[in-house]
This record gives structure tokens, sequence and C-alpha cells, in this order.
């Protein structure tokens, strides 16, 4: 049996150790490596990373990613969208969707994962034959989660309706917790097969319980032909396992692949020296915490929970928030664990604790979600509970303006501009946060604090250097570093 590798170390890998602030220069200087290393795709743009470069890194999302795109010119270069929110947290006109979808495709990206925790199937199915005018791959995510309601029939229903579409290329199973075993996985993977029409199955599992690497080599045997998997430093923890180990253990089982070995080591020693420098999480693993199947949050929201309750001075409650997590997410009716759901559980938690009243503070989006803006819950939301959200301050203004849906020339007048690049940045943050980003100046293609008179050497050397091998050692840090012929 043959596997296939989809690179996450750009993508997820990044989401979920360092939030989305891995800049272009922090990757430029290897990209060219994962280009050659033989992935089917290499995973890395999102609308959150876009909005998280700019407010926080002042750096253009747009001018990121052509260079990234440029770097990588053999292998599929992969988008995520959310099916009717990508470019807003809340709830995203259509118009502004498929400008979405149609300006990351002229930028280069030729291959999307869709997804929607609550399935929202025929908005996926509109954006992949966006996505088709520009001869793009597309896999419609199946968004795992375990609840008394998400059945192996259940998943099954939404792989045969997902499926259905031409458009559909593959099907990508995402446990974004990490909780599947082949106990679940020996059912749920036959029955998705099933409904599959053939297509290839994906598997992306966050390794937050330590179990994913198993649970993706049980699941080589069910059927799922294409892996998940990050550079080691960037690896494991919440993200997924490591292309290291994974390849590891599909020889030891017979298993055939594309990638190149000797290309690991680079890349993973270049995203050590860049994280460690940086003051970000590398080299991650987390011990099994039964705690994380109850709240089911995902690797990268469990900082955005610590970070909440350390702005109250509360950041001894975090356990008590878990808890409180797993209790507002079946009061809600049990909604997947991506986001926005997994945002909006968990901050509502936080909000329970730290008023010490439960649903005393409702955010708007909770109200949306009850009123039926994202979509059908996929259970019904507690009786209590929902008398709680409809009778808040806010419901009554909240449910009486559902989203609009404004044609894409209407945006563009609203937002005073004809460039859908733009336009997008514009819907994204706020004007004041684009000035900033505006003010400063063009994206670096190298990360400053691993610059050094010795490395730039080292570079100008490799671009005409004829030995396969270049090896530096500096008062930084050690590095070897290898020339790979095309």
């Amino acid at each position: 049996m043959h596997v296939e590798f989809l690179d996450e170390t750009i993508r997820d890998g990044q989401q979920s150790l360092w939030g989305m602030q891995m800049q272009a220069g922090m990757a430029l200087p290897v990209t060219p490596l994962l280009d050659r290393t033989g992935f089917r795709v290499i995973d890395l743009a999102g609308s959150s990373m876009m909005e998280v470069l700019i407010k926080r890194c002042r750096e253009n999302p747009w001018e990121g990613l052509d260079l990234l795109v440029q770097s990588m010119p053999r292998t599929p270069i992969r988008g995520g969208m959310r099916s009717n929110a990508s470019v807003t947290f809340g709830v995203t006109p259509d118009a502004l969707m498929d400008a979405w979808m149609r300006q990351l495709n002229r930028h280069g990206v030729r291959s999307f994962w869709i997804y929607d925790v609550l399935f929202n199937i025929p908005q996926t199915h509109r954006l992949a034959k966006v996505a088709k005018e520009f001869g793009s791959e597309v896999a419609g995510a199946i968004m795992f989660t375990l609840s008394p309601v998400h059945t192996d029939e259940y998943y099954a229903d939404k792989a045969d309706k997902l499926s259905a579409s031409p458009d559909i290329d593959t099907l990508l199973l995402y446990d974004t917790a990490g909780t599947l075993d082949k106990d679940r996985l020996k059912t749920l993977l036959p029955a998705i097969v099933a409904k599959a029409r053939g297509k290839p199955i994906e598997f992306h599992s966050n390794n937050i319980l330590g179990m994913s690497a198993k649970a993706y080599l049980d699941s080589l045997e069910l059927g799922v032909t294409i892996l998940h998997t990050a550079s080691r430093p960037m690896a494991n923890g919440p993200s997924t396992p490591s292309t290291e180990i994974m390849v590891k253990n599909i020889e030891l089982k017979g298993y055939t692949h594309n990638l190149d070995k000797s290309l690991f080591k680079p890349v993973a020693d270049h995203f050590e020296a860049v994280g460690k420098a940086a003051g970000y999480l590398v080299n991650q693993y987390n011990e099994y915490d039964i705690l994380s199947i109850e709240h089911q949050i995902p690797g990268g929201m469990t900082g955005t929970l610590k970070a909440q309750l350390a702005q109250h001075g509360m950041s001894d409650k975090l356990d008590q928030v878990l808890a409180e997590t797993a209790e507002v997410r079946r009061e809600l009716g049990y909604p997947g664990m991506a986001t926005p759901f997994s945002q909006l559980v968990g901050t509502l938690a936080v909000l329970n604790i730290v008023t010490g009243k439960r649903y005393s503070v409702i955010p708007d989006e909770v109200i949306q979600y009850a009123a039926g803006f994202y979509g059908e819950t996929v259970a019904p939301i507690d009786p209590n509970v929902l008398d709680r959200i409809m009778a808040s301050p806010r419901a009554k203004e909240v449910v009486a303006n559902p989203p609009e849906q404004p044609t894409i020339e209407e945006l563009r007048k609203r937002y005073g501009t004809d460039n859908d690049d733009e336009l997008i940045l514009r819907a994204l943050v706020p004007e004041a946060d684009l000035e900033r980003m505006w003010a400063a100046g063009p994206v670096k293609t190298t990360y400053p604090l691993l610059s050094s008179p010795e490395l730039d050497q080292v570079r100008r050397l490799m671009r005409v250097a004829r030995a396969p091998v270049v090896q530096i050692k500096s008062s930084l840090m050690n590095l070897s570093l290898k020339r790979h012929s095309a």
C-alpha cells in the first residue's frame, strides 16, 4: 500500500504551537526544501493567519503568501475555508466568501479544505464550485467530535452528501481533539468509506492525547491513504504527529511513500532554531489527560483560554474552566469543537467562571448560534439555557438583524476599493490595523533573530557552492545546512 503525506508544518503546526504568528521570513529559508520533499500538498493559508499577521506582526499577508507560494512551485499549496465564515468570525456574506476563494486561487493556492462543524453542505458545494473555476483540488471536511449525537450513521450521512458533488475530490476526516482510537475508527471509517464514492480519504488528528500516531496507523488498515503530519519541532502536543515518526512507522509496516527523508533534518533544525529564537513552543509532547475527552478543546484554543484567565488574574481556574467548557458544550447541543464554536463555547465558559453567575453575560455570537444564523444545531439547545440566551439584553437586537447578503459590487462600494485583495483585508481587520501594517513596510524575507554575519555569509555561499553540505558553528547555535540539487 502507498501512503501520501500532506505537510502541516506551516499551517496547523504553527497555528497550534505559535498562535499563527509565523511570518513569511521565518519559513522562506526552508520552504524550497519542503517543496522538494515529496509531499502531496503543503497546507498554508487561512483567514485567522492573515488576521494575526496584520494585527500582531504588521505583515501584509498577501505579500507573504506570494513569496511562500513562489518558493514552492512543485507542490500544490492548500488553503482552508469555513463554509460560511472564513473572512470574519461571524457569518460572512456569500459574495465575500466567493471573492476570498477566488483571490486565494489567483495568488496560487490550488488545494482547499472546506469545513463546517454544523455541515452546511450546500455552502461547501458552492465554494467547491468556485475553486473549480481554477481547476483546484477540494477536500470536503468531516469534522469529528465525540458526543451522544455524533454517531457513525451521522458521519456516514455527511460523507454521502459531501462526496455527491463532482467538485469534491477527497474527504478529510479531521479530529481536532485527537480522541479517535481504534475501537471507534474500525466502525467509523468503514461507514465513511462506504459513502465516499471511491474518493481518497485524508486523516488529520491533533495529538492532544498522545494517541494520534497510533490512530494514523490503524486508519491505514481501514481505508485512509493520506496522512497530515508536521516537521518534528512543529508537531505533537496540540499539533499533528511528526512526519519523521510516521514515515518510520509506515516503513516498518511495509507501506511505501514518496518522501525524501534526507530533507527532514535541515527543515527541523531550521524551525527549532526559529521557534527558540522567537520564544515560541517547539518539540511538544502531551500526557494523556481524560479531561480533554470531556471538553475537546483544540490545542490552539487552550492558549486563548489561559490568556483570558490571566487578564482577570484567575490563571488558577483553568481546570475549572475546562470542566465548565464540557458542560456548556452539552447545554449548547454538542457543537463540534472547531472554529468558531470552540471559541464560543470556551469564551462562554470563561465568562461563567469569571462572573460567578452562569450565562449572565452572553456574547452576540452565542445569540446568533442559538438563533440558527450559523446553521441548524446538531442537537437541541438545553431549553433553560436557550431561555437565558434569548432573554439577554442584546438578544432582541441581534435576532432582528440576521446576516446580510450584499453583492460583491455593494461590498466594494462599502469598503471603498475595487481591489479584492484590499477588500478582504478591510473586511478582516479595522482600518487602524491596516495602516500600521502598511507603515511597517514590505515583508521581510529572513527572520531578524536568526540573522548574523556568519549566517548571511553561509546563505551567500550556498547559492554558489558545489558541495552538498555546508557546516557552520556560530556563537548563537550549531547548524548543518544542506544544498540539494533539483
